[in-house]
């Protein structure tokens, strides 16, 4: 299959970029990585007049870590953000949701902040952000904003970005000090989508669990986030069975899969359920992370 034809255009810079993407508008589709637009583009899901290519673009290929955050250029690729080792000691999640994300050529290519612009419900760094609470922070000609991860996406395949707007990076939230984290997900062949998937974050102080944050892959329409930090609040970390009655409650009034030629809605429930508790378990058995500090960029 061939993309219908387009006019490749290879930004100079991110102002280039942006007087592009004010030319040419909805006409346009921005090039990163290409891992998600071009088999759509191959496919003629999609048929934009123009490319704008922004992957050597070097003032977007910085990973920084801040006290706060770990901050991820639009251009930084999946790989180049699982091997930063500054960036998994403040944040393990990433690196444990992105050994999970296809294959490694594609991880090789394909970029983190084009992911989550892709707002793929099956992609796990959406998930990831939504988890974290990150931000995306979103230019064009007439100014700049901050978008919320629970603002960002409005739909499978959607987010709020208008079409003259680029995303120059994420800021991916670090958690209090005391937080487990872990990512699980099955799929029916490694690489593959995932049938569902479970992101969580578990906080505690000493014994006492203080908080717990979930997120999900392929069984919500947008990764909504289940905070659960009122309900378990006060629960020994070695009760268990409480918190794998608690999860399992909650996860089951949360989601509503949809049913389709891979699982049936009922089966990726009941996964999710199982996934969910697992990992819950595992995490109030394990250590937390060590505290790290801020790191230069990259």
């Amino acid at each position: 299959m061939k993309p219908a034809a387009f006019a490749y255009n290879r930004a100079a810079s991110v102002d280039h970029c942006l007087e592009l993407l004010t030319q040419h508008g909805a006409d346009a589709k921005l090039l990163a990585g290409g891992q998600s637009l071009i088999p759509v583009l191959n496919m003629r899901l999609a048929a934009p007049a123009h490319l704008i290519d922004i992957s050597r673009l070097s003032e977007l290929g910085s990973i920084e870590v801040t006290d706060s955050c770990v901050r991820v250029g639009a251009a930084v690729t999946h790989a180049e953000l699982e091997a930063d080792d500054h960036a998994y000691a403040a944040l393990p999640i990433l690196r444990q949701a992105l050994v999970n994300v296809a294959h490694p050529a594609i991880r090789n290519r394909g970029t983190t902040v084009g992911s989550i612009a892709h707002a793929d419900p099956n992609g796990e760094m959406p998930a990831v952000l939504a988890l974290t609470g990150g931000t995306a922070h979103a230019v064009s000609s007439s100014g700049s904003r901050q978008i919320d991860a629970a603002e960002l996406f409005i739909g499978p395949l959607e987010t709020c970005l208008e079409t003259d707007e680029l995303i120059t990076h994420v800021d991916f939230h670090r958690f209090p000090p005391g937080t487990r984290t872990g990512f699980t997900e099955l799929a029916r062949r490694s690489g593959d989508y995932a049938l569902a998937g479970v992101a969580m974050a578990l906080t505690a102080e000493e014994s006492t669990i203080t908080g717990l944050r979930l997120s999900f892959v392929s069984v919500t329409d947008l990764p909504e986030v289940l905070d659960m930090s009122e309900r378990v609040t006060g629960m020994e970390l070695r009760a268990t069975t409480d918190l794998c009655a608690a999860v399992t409650e909650a996860v089951e009034a949360t989601i509503d899969p949809a049913g389709d030629i891979h699982a049936t809605a009922d089966y990726r429930r009941h996964i999710t359920k199982v996934m969910a508790r697992r990992l819950a378990v595992e995490l109030s058995c394990r250590p937390p992370q060590p505290p790290t500090a801020g790191q230069p960029d990259r």
